[in-house]
């Protein structure tokens, strides 16, 4: 293994040979146009941009004809006039026809792109369900992080999926509620503008929590003109969001504000008195080498009250409706602050450095009571979960494009860390929000995470290997304020996990697959100390076998065969304050999506996923693995600029699943249908969105849990539920300017 790492290390020296056409591709304002794709009609030597707009082709000569597809712009063939051209491309309307299957291993983002354009982000929660399979719930009251649902794994908050925003970190280590806790409501949907995801356990670049996959969100650097909107609808609900360019329409650099105010009641008995305030700043410059910083600070904050989750047998005799409640003294309230600085340098047209550095300042107190009276008859079960934390961190990428003899190589080689400081830690035992009964748990953390990784990509003609390995290192400290004395408990560990993926290209239009790897999640450091470092990094071991193929131009169809088996590990229990065992697991299973253009203004998709999960140490028919989703289904069909018009209705299926080890419990599945409906005239937009179209009585989060109330001799396990939202409407407009 050292000498193959020596060996890629060193082809970052590595000449290239052969005839090379370099150059970049523009838009007509300038601006670089990343992932074009460009192909030699004689040599049929293919190259794509880099973020700087940026290529280098082989085999190529003046004379020759290049190519030119990308997303969103109208295809170009361009006759190479010099050694190093600069090409400007005209925008279009999307089709799908436009689009290249890459020979690279992200080559999936192509769908997410499909998406965004044809189905724009309408809200926070939405964000998320741009990666086909992924589900979510809420269920406190809207303020809380969504419990997600993926490749047969109940996520819980982010426990199995690594999420990050411009290169911070979504997901909370060692955090008061659940390990990996991703809130993602600092995001305004209106500034997203790419999304990147990825199934599995095979990118280097991902590391803690990437396991089921990972999702990052980049934000825009600039926006085109300003827009002042304003929503309303059902249950007291207001939404105002505001975007504010304010340097104009400027090459070298840009800078706006983006501004988002949030209130509702929601459907429940109890109003939930939520409200939420979103602030962001971006200033973004392209400097005179053709660097790119920019430099973003965001505010987030809301508050609210919640019904909490309710026991079906009160549904079921009457004594509450499903937007009833047994305890509305929950809720709670959250915060974030984020500074982030980003730089992308290129040192030539092969190699260029990316890097950034981030500050947040994190803030969460939630009330929950999900046993009502099962240990505190009296005075009920209520716990408060509290936090105070800073996090500091950094991220730095080296990419570089070479040859040996005829192979083209890529390398990257990445580093950086991650450290949170989190003060006061705290889970205690409480009454209507205001008196301490009991701290169960308060302490403070300190957790760190150095890691580094070498991706390589080796391109031998048709087929690419993609051999890659990272390296994490962990330092956790725990100081334990409920002890008598002073003591620091410490615990350090290192993990090593190697990927190796295949990507075969037919063509442009049909490639194969294959993926495997080794990635991890880390465990709370209370469970770290307390178990002296044992089982805390469980290794997840993943394989994919796929294919994305365009049987006909307007048609892109998506398959995989996959594989993941997760070792055994111990968990801490935030609602508990307890350390419990997870043994081994496997999850198996299939996914299939289409994303089909009927014409030039109406698009269809549709995404199917089937898994078998269960674990591995238990006898059969004990084995089931609580919640884990089998089947899910989501799709739609969208139109695009018909006469000022545009829209679409979606729906996503949730199939019955059991809720707890022998099956004996099932959560109920749903069939949910949204829709939306806009006109623009002129500089302005109106809107008409319906979620539940039909409204359907359904469950949004639910669990196999044990519980009883305030009149009840025993304690009853069975479904406690949040309801899911009713027929829900609102309107919108929309004046940009």
């Amino acid at each position: 293994m050292k000498n193959i790492i020596l060996l890629l290390v060193t082809l970052f020296g590595v000449a290239a040979f052969g005839q090379i056409q370099k150059g970049k591709v523009l838009d007509k304002d300038g601006n670089p146009v990343e992932n074009a794709y460009l192909i030699n009609t004689s040599s049929e030597s293919h190259a794509h941009t880099n973020e700087f707009g940026f290529f280098s082709i082989d085999k190529t000569n003046i004379g020759d004809i290049l190519k030119i597809t990308a997303l969103g712009y109208k295809k170009t063939n361009y006759t190479v006039v010099s050694s190093d051209d600069t090409i400007i491309i005209e925008d279009d309307i999307f089709r799908l026809n436009e689009i290249v299957i890459q020979p690279k291993l992200s080559a999936m983002n192509v769908i997410s792109k499909i998406d965004l354009e044809t189905t724009p982000v309408n809200s926070s929660q939405e964000i998320l369900r741009k990666v086909p399979g992924l589900f979510i719930g809420q269920h406190a009251g809207g303020g809380k992080a969504e419990q997600i649902f993926l490749r047969g794994f109940d996520i819980d908050h982010g426990t199995d999926i690594a999420i990050s925003v411009d290169g911070m970190p979504v997901n909370m280590v060692s955090h008061a509620h659940g390990q990996g806790y991703a809130d993602l409501h600092f995001v305004i949907p209106e500034t997203v503008e790419k999304i990147d995801f990825g199934k599995g356990t095979y990118y280097a670049n991902k590391g803690d929590f990437a396991t089921a996959g990972y999702v990052t969100f980049q934000t825009k650097d600039k926006i085109e003109k300003s827009s002042i909107g304003v929503e309303v609808g059902q249950f007291n609900t207001l939404r105002t969001v505001g975007l504010f360019n304010l340097l104009g329409n400027q090459k070298t650099q840009s800078a706006y504000i983006a501004t988002e105010y949030i209130l509702t009641d929601g459907p429940f008995d109890s109003p939930q008195n939520f409200n939420r305030i979103n602030l962001l700043g971006k200033y973004s410059a392209i400097l005179k080498d053709n660097s790119k910083f920019s430099i973003l600070a965001s505010r987030f904050s809301s508050k609210w009250d919640a019904s909490g989750q309710i026991p079906q047998r009160l549904v079921d005799n009457g004594t509450i409706s499903r937007f009833g409640a047994v305890d509305d003294t929950e809720g709670g309230n959250t915060s974030r602050t984020n500074f982030n600085a980003s730089l992308s340098k290129p040192i030539d047209e092969n190699t260029f450095l990316k890097a950034n550095a981030f500050y947040s300042n994190y803030q969460f107190e939630l009330y929950s009571n999900f046993t009502f009276f099962l240990d505190d008859p009296i005075n009920g079960d209520q716990i408060k979960q509290k936090e105070n934390r800073d996090i500091y961190g950094m991220n730095a990428e080296l990419n570089k494009k070479t040859k040996i003899n005829d192979t083209d190589v890529l390398l990257q080689f990445g580093a950086g860390f991650r450290a949170d400081a989190t003060t006061d830690t705290e889970l205690s035992h409480t009454l209507n929000r205001r008196t301490v009964l009991e701290n169960i748990k308060l302490g403070d953390i300190d957790e760190s995470n150095l890691f580094t990784y070498l991706n390589s990509e080796f391109n031998f003609g048709k087929l690419m290997i993609n051999p890659a390995i990272r390296l994490d290192y962990f330092k956790f400290n725990y100081q334990d304020k409920l002890m008598e004395n002073y003591k620091t408990q410490s615990e350090s560990k290192v993990k090593f996990s190697p990927k190796l993926n295949f990507i075969y290209s037919q063509n442009n239009n049909l490639q194969f697959f294959v993926k495997s790897g080794m990635g991890f999640h880390s465990n709370d450091a209370r469970v770290v100390v307390q178990n002296s470092g044992k089982q805390i990094l469980p290794t997840a071991i993943g394989t994919d076998i796929g294919t994305i193929w365009k049987p006909f131009p307007k048609l892109i169809v998506n398959s995989a065969l996959w594989y993941l088996f997760l070792e055994q590990e111990f968990v801490y229990v935030g609602d508990a304050g307890i350390i419990e065992p997870s043994g081994k697991s496997k999850r198996m299973g299939a996914e299939l999506g289409l994303r089909y253009q009927l014409n030039d203004w109406l698009y269809f998709d549709a995404d199917a996923n089937y898994t078998y999960a269960r674990s591995i140490d238990e006898p059969k028919g004990q084995d089931y693995i609580p919640l884990a989703p089998d089947f899910t289904t989501t799709g739609g069909l969208s139109f695009q600029k018909v006469n000022g018009f545009s829209g679409g209705i979606r729906y996503r299926y949730l199939k019955n699943r059991p809720a707890n080890e022998d099956n004996s419990i099932i959560a109920k599945g749903y069939f949910i249908s949204d829709l939306n409906v806009n006109y623009q005239y002129k500089n302005i937009n109106f809107g008409i969105a319906v979620e539940n179209i039909f409204d359907t009585a359904w469950n949004e989060t639910q669990f196999a849990t044990e519980s009883r109330l305030q009149n009840e001799p025993e304690s009853v396990e069975e479904i406690h539920f949040t309801p899911g939202t009713p027929f829900f409407m609102k309107g919108k407009i929309t004046y940009t300017f």
